[in-house]
């Protein structure tokens, strides 16, 4: 079981289509493994701005705020999953919620795998050197989108170019959520501040 448990991530990073086909169908996937692999980006995110050679890291460490690395990680993520499942409701999706976190999880794992070592070994990393650290880098992310698109075709049965079109709307959902989001914010910190003025008012007249 142990076995199955650290093989399956592995098999399917390798064989993408058997994999998610084996996740929502064989019931092969486990949703705690796939947020620990979202953790472990996580960690990933933090070790590399902390860690990662000068050379390759431009990052001032006096702004290092660990707190704005796990917004920026767990909010895109929720953001993606949430967006994807209302767009793909609309459009005759099977997947699951669940499913389509497990799907994105999973497919975060070659970021983990790549990025975490390399961030160790580019503190010993000549300049010659770095171009390797970015291909490596740039094949992660490269990896990661390709995992992503053949997870999110897989669990809701869409052909490729329903998938393009379902992933393009998905992230025009996330860009709106996002700007109604701001928006709320804002004028709740208008109304906050005017009732404060307003209340203020009263108190020094009274």
């Amino acid at each position: 079981m142990k076995q199955d448990f650290l093989k399956f991530p592995l098999h399917l990073i390798v064989r993408p289509f058997d994999g998610f086909w084996d996740m929502k169908y064989e019931s092969k996937g486990k949703l705690k493994v796939a947020l620990l692999i979202v953790l472990a980006l996580i960690l990933t995110t933090i070790l590399q701005k902390q860690f990662a050679g000068f050379l390759v890291n431009m990052v001032d460490p006096r702004s290092l705020n660990s707190l704005d690395d796990l917004e920026f990680t767990i909010l895109p993520f929720l953001l993606f999953c949430i967006a994807n499942w209302s767009i793909t409701t609309l459009m005759e999706g099977e997947g699951k919620f669940k499913e389509i976190v497990m799907a994105a999880g999973y497919a975060l794992l070659p970021i983990v795998l790549i990025n975490l070592p390399m961030t160790f070994i580019s503190r010993f990393m000549t300049q010659e050197e770095t171009a390797f650290y970015y291909l490596l880098n740039s094949i992660s992310s490269i990896w990661f989108l390709v995992l992503l698109f053949v997870g999110i075709m897989t669990v809701h049965q869409y052909t490729p170019a329903k998938t393009v079109l379902t992933m393009v709307l998905t992230v025009v959902a996330m860009g709106f959520v996002v700007f109604i989001a701001t928006l709320a914010f804002s004028l709740g910190s208008q109304l906050y501040w005017f009732i404060y003025d307003v209340y203020r008012e009263i108190i020094f007249r009274t």
